[in-house]
């Protein structure tokens, strides 16, 4: 079973940067392609961005298009979202979500797609 652990999150003002981390542990842990979600108090969980196995593929939500960024490091079991230019908006809890495959463009915008999640972290954007 796959497990994944964020970390990174906390508190920034409007405008500052963060970059948040996703630890892969568990068999095989570099045959699944790999997301960010985000759940704002209230509402329902949104995809933020999205990255195939090697990288090739990456989609973004276009709410964070231009801001953030999603990479990630095979060798090092890691994927990272790098965010700039946060606003009050991007406020809530970001989930690492991976899913298996073997097609290297495979890269789903949609929570369903996924069956591994981590526990999140909060990151809040003070205005």
């Amino acid at each position: 079973q796959l497990q994944l652990v964020e970390s990174g999150g906390g508190l920034i003002q409007t405008g500052g940067s963060l970059r948040l981390s996703c630890l892969a542990s568990g068999p095989a842990s570099k045959y699944y392609a790999m997301a960010w979600f985000r759940q704002a108090p209230g509402k329902e969980r949104e995809f933020v961005a999205t990255i195939s196995l090697h990288g090739d593929v990456t989609r973004y939500a276009d709410s964070v298009k231009g801001r953030f960024t999603i990479s990630r490091d095979n060798a090092k079991n890691t994927m990272t979202l790098q965010m700039n230019s946060l606003k009050p908006e991007d406020t809530g809890d970001y989930y690492c979500a991976a899913t298996r495959t073997t097609n290297t463009e495979y890269a789903p915008p949609v929570s369903v797609a996924y069956g591994n999640w981590g526990q999140g972290t909060q990151v809040t954007v003070s205005s």
